[in-house]
């Protein structure tokens, strides 16, 4: 990405062949797909994931409650895109993300949406507040 980042962060994701539709655009529906992976790959650097099926800390036990997103222009074909991501805001229990796809300088963008997730209670499946080590990671891309 060319363009300077002063929020949130980014991820090179690429599309693949099965990834695009019968006119080999990529398909509505992998755009969700996408921001997800570039999503719970930046957490899982950080060392929020899952390993053998199992959460590695308790903040990974969470679901997306909303999405929403605008299609601007088709990415057309294979090859890497940016997901571009940031928190707009942490609450208690809830997280809420912004996002932009982009081309790899950054110059296009193909869609923006947001994305909120919810921390769950393993036991329960009740809303359950994010630690403090998860709020002290989501501090780095927080928008002011």
């Amino acid at each position: 990405m060319t363009t300077a980042l002063t929020y949130g962060d980014v991820m090179h994701i690429p599309v693949h062949f099965d990834d695009l539709d019968a006119m080999g655009m990529l398909h509505n529906s992998r755009y969700a797909v996408l921001v997800e992976r570039a999503i719970s790959l930046w957490w899982a650097e950080r060392g929020v994931s899952f390993s053998g099926g199992r959460p590695t800390t308790p903040d990974a036990f969470n679901v997306v409650r909303e999405y929403a997103i605008t299609f601007h222009r088709p990415v057309r074909g294979t090859g890497d895109i940016i997901v571009h991501f940031w928190l707009d805001k942490i609450g208690t229990t809830s997280a809420d993300y912004r996002f932009r796809v982009t081309s790899t300088d950054g110059e296009t963008v193909f869609a923006e949406g947001r994305r909120v997730n919810v921390r769950l209670s393993p036991s329960t499946m009740r809303p359950e507040p994010w630690t403090d080590e998860a709020r002290a990671i989501a501090a780095t891309i927080l928008r002011d």
